[in-house]
C-alpha cells in the first residue's frame, strides 16, 4: 500500500492512497466465496455456483462489496502507519477499482501542529492556608442567625450535633481549611494552565468547538431548568446563551490540545483521565514557592 499526504487549509490532509496486488485480489476473491455461498442461482445449488456464473450475475454487487470493505480498512491501516490523529469521518473520493488495483483520496481534519513553551518549571507562588478566629467566629455567628438567636454555648454545638461548643469550632475550622485549599489548589491550577498556553498559537478546530459548545449548552439549559426556567425561556435565551458561551468552548478546546500534547511527549495515556494526569505532573514539574 501506498500512501502520500497534502497539507490543506484549516488543519486538514488529503490522502492519497493506492492498494495494489495481492491486498485486492483477495478481497476479491473473499467476496466472491460469500456471494457464491448465499447466491441462488437457478440450476445450482448453494455453494455450487461456477466462477464465471457468479461473475456474470453479481460483479456489480461484488465491487460494491469490495469498496465497502476495503476502503475502511485500507484507510485505517494508513493512519495508522502515519501516525495521524483524525478529528472527523474521512471524505472519500476519486475512487477506482479494478480486480487488481484500488486508489481513492482522503479528505480529513487532524489535530493541529502545537509548538509547546516550555512547560516544565513554571514559577508557582503557594499561599498558606491560614484559618483565623475571625474565620471560624463569622461561620459560626452565620449558623447562630440561621437558628434565630440561639445562645452561641455547648447547648446550641448540641443542637447541631457536636458534644460541645469546641468541638464545633474545630469542626468549622477544619471546613473553612478544606474550603480555603481548594480555592487555592483551583488559582493554582488556572496559573499553571495560564503559563503552559501563553502565547501558544495554532487554528483550533471548529468541529471540536461546535462539539463543545453543544454540551456547555447542553449543561447550561439544564442549570437553568433546575433553577425553576420553563422550557419556552430557556429557548428563547439559547441565541444568546451560544454568544457567550462560545469564547469559553473554545478556550477549553485550545487547553484540551495542549494538554494532550503534553501528555504525549510525557508518556501519559490519552484517556478520560488525561487532563488530571497532565496538570498533577505540571504540579510535580513547577517550581514553587512558599509564601
Amino acid at each position: 500500500m501506498k500512501t502520500q499526504i497534502k497539507k490543506l487549509d484549516n488543519n486538514k490532509i488529503e490522502l492519497n492512497i493506492e492498494v495494489t496486488g495481492e491486498v485486492v485480489k483477495n478481497k476479491f476473491e473473499e467476496v466472491f466465496k460469500k456471494v457464491g455461498e448465499e447466491a441462488k442461482v437457478p440450476g445450482f445449488r448453494p455453494g455450487n455456483a461456477p466462477r464465471d456464473i457468479l461473475e456474470k450475475n453479481f460483479s456489480g454487487v461484488v465491487h460494491e462489496q469490495v469498496l465497502k470493505e476495503l476502503i475502511p480498512e485500507t484507510y485505517e491501516t494508513a493512519v495508522k502507519s502515519e501516525k495521524l490523529e483524525v478529528i472527523d469521518l474521512p471524505d472519500i473520493s476519486d475512487v477506482k477499482l479494478d480486480k487488481e488495483n484500488l486508489v481513492f483520496k482522503a479528505t480529513v481534519e487532524v489535530s493541529p501542529e502545537i509548538k509547546l513553551n516550555n512547560y516544565k518549571g513554571i514559577k508557582i507562588n503557594y499561599k498558606k492556608i491560614e484559618v483565623t478566629k475571625d474565620d471560624i467566629k463569622r461561620n459560626i455567628d452565620s449558623l447562630k442567625e440561621s437558628r434565630k438567636a440561639d445562645s452561641l454555648d455547648d447547648n446550641f454545638a448540641k443542637s447541631l450535633g457536636y458534644p460541645n461548643l469546641a468541638e464545633l469550632e474545630k469542626a468549622v475550622e477544619r471546613q473553612i481549611s478544606i474550603q480555603k485549599e481548594n480555592h487555592e489548589r483551583q488559582r493554582i491550577e488556572n496559573e499553571i494552565i495560564e503559563g503552559v498556553t501563553k502565547g501558544i498559537d495554532f487554528k483550533v478546530s471548529e468541529l471540536l468547538v461546535k462539539r463543545q459548545l453543544e454540551e456547555l449548552l447542553r449543561h447550561a439549559k439544564v442549570d437553568l431548568a433546575i433553577k425553576g426556567f420553563p422550557k419556552e425561556k430557556i429557548d428563547e435565551q439559547e441565541k444568546e446563551m451560544v454568544k457567550n458561551l462560545e469564547p469559553e468552548a473554545r478556550r477549553q478546546v485550545q487547553v484540551y490540545l495542549i494538554l494532550s500534547e503534553i501528555a504525549k511527549k510525557e508518556n501519559i495515556p490519552l484517556d478520560d483521565y488525561m487532563p488530571r494526569k497532565v496538570i498533577e505532573f505540571l504540579f510535580r514539574a513547577a517550581d514553587w514557592d512558599i509564601v
